[in-house]
């Protein structure tokens, strides 16, 4: 194949990503896999395959082989066993975006196209709100829940919070105005407050709160007037919206002023329940769990059963702790955080010397992720993972010092 012709099916497949997630999991999955193929066929046809002796992808195929085996004892092997073996696509991307951000120039264009992208998507949010529907005349699936491009998933501001703090490091990277990057944080952080997804906000305030102590260039006042503004800001955007107003403070307003409120939330609320359901399951199978994707097998055929009276028939116990140790057990608890927090930790004194806002961008996100106790989406399926998978390899990828090329570099 054409070099020039490689290179820029490589170039849009990469730049594509975000438009195929968006698109849904499928288009997303495709994308995905025909980019491993052609990179792939690439790698074969060079014979360019020494950055498999580097640590962090043995502890990668490590993660892989474990997740086979996962397969091999759950209750149900086939429901899990397409994800399981499927996990290899998101090594290889792994390694190709390592590959295009080490022996390439254009990584700048992906994300200035990536920017676009979501300003759109923001803008798109905002549309909803005011008017009710989205650019489509979509809107109407979840009331006040904002959907935007997503149509009928109420997930636009997991999608935010998967971008929004790659593009404000780009920002940061390439303008010597600081002031349009913040702007851009600021108007993506109040559009992800209107999409009503609670859980999504408080991890990405969580992240801007961080973001600030690795903002060297910033003294501490006006770190804490950026802090404030973002305070005021969220406080003005609900006092302008009643269901915005209940959601996020109303619900939890009426719990703590009243006992009886109190005891019905913890009899009723879903994510308590869930969790409990999560609990349940991993107290019955506390070594090895149920399976990937197996806890819907565990908690509906056994939801008449009075002895898993606290089982939730759902897809997932919404929460990523409790998902890890009902369908994984302690064994593979132990294992995938290990592996992940090795990797995250074990350039983090690369991350904080590089001043790369790329870099501390990804990281942020990939550490929001594990904040405890808080709701989440299922982190293995395809939408969560690949949102992560991006941030988690492009943390590597965008420095010279952490990226896994860097030693076949002439």
């Amino acid at each position: 194949m054409n070099i020039v012709i490689r290179e820029n099916i490589f170039f849009l497949l990469y730049l594509f990503l975000p438009i195929s997630i968006i698109l849904g999991s499928t288009i997303s999955l495709i994308n995905v896999i025909f980019l491993n193929l052609c990179f792939l066929i690439f790698l074969i046809s060079q014979r360019k395959f020494e950055f498999i002796k580097n640590i962090s992808i043995k502890l990668m195929l490590i993660l892989y082989l474990y997740l086979i085996f996962n397969s091999l004892i759950s209750l149900n092997y086939e429901i899990g066993l397409s994800r399981n073996i499927g996990f290899i696509r998101l090594i290889i991307l792994f390694v190709f975006i390592n590959y295009f951000f080490f022996y390439h120039e254009n990584e700048k264009k992906i994300f200035d196209a990536w920017s676009l992208i979501l300003l759109v998507l923001i803008t798109d949010v905002f549309i909803e709100y005011i008017f009710g529907k989205n650019l489509f005349g979509w809107g109407e699936s979840y009331r006040n829940r904002i959907t935007s491009f997503f149509k009928d998933e109420p997930i636009v501001g997991a999608y935010l919070a998967g971008f929004i703090f790659l593009i404000f490091g780009h920002l940061l990277n390439k303008y010597n105005n600081k002031t349009f990057a913040f702007i851009f944080l600021l108007l993506a952080f109040v559009a992800l407050i209107c999409t009503g997804e609670r859980s999504n906000t408080i991890k990405v305030f969580a992240g801007i709160v961080t973001s600030l102590f690795f903002l060297d260039f910033l003294k501490l006042k006006v770190k804490f007037i950026i802090f404030v503004l973002f305070l005021v800001c969220f406080g003005l955007i609900l006092n302008q919206s009643n269901y915005l107003k209940v959601r996020y403070i109303g619900q939890f307003y009426n719990v703590l002023i009243d006992k009886k409120n109190y005891e019905k939330f913890k009899d009723d609320n879903q994510y308590i329940r869930l969790y409990k359901s999560g609990y349940s399951v991993f107290k019955n199978y506390p070594f090895f769990g149920v399976g990937n994707k197996n806890y819907r097998v565990e908690t509906c055929k056994s939801n008449f059963d009075k002895q898993k009276s606290d089982y939730v028939c759902l897809t997932h116990p919404h929460q990523l702790y409790l998902e890890l140790l009902s369908e994984h057990g302690l064994f593979g608890f132990i294992i995938i955080l290990s592996i992940f927090f090795y990797l995250m930790f074990k350039i983090f004194k690369s991350i904080l010397l590089s001043r790369n806002y790329v870099q501390i961008g990804a990281f942020i996100f990939v550490l929001i992720n594990f904040i405890p106790i808080l709701p989440s989406g299922s982190f293995f399926s395809d939408f969560n993972i690949t949102l992560f998978w991006i941030n988690f390899s492009i943390m590597f990828a965008c420095n010279k010092k952490t990226n896994i090329f860097a030693k076949d570099k002439v």
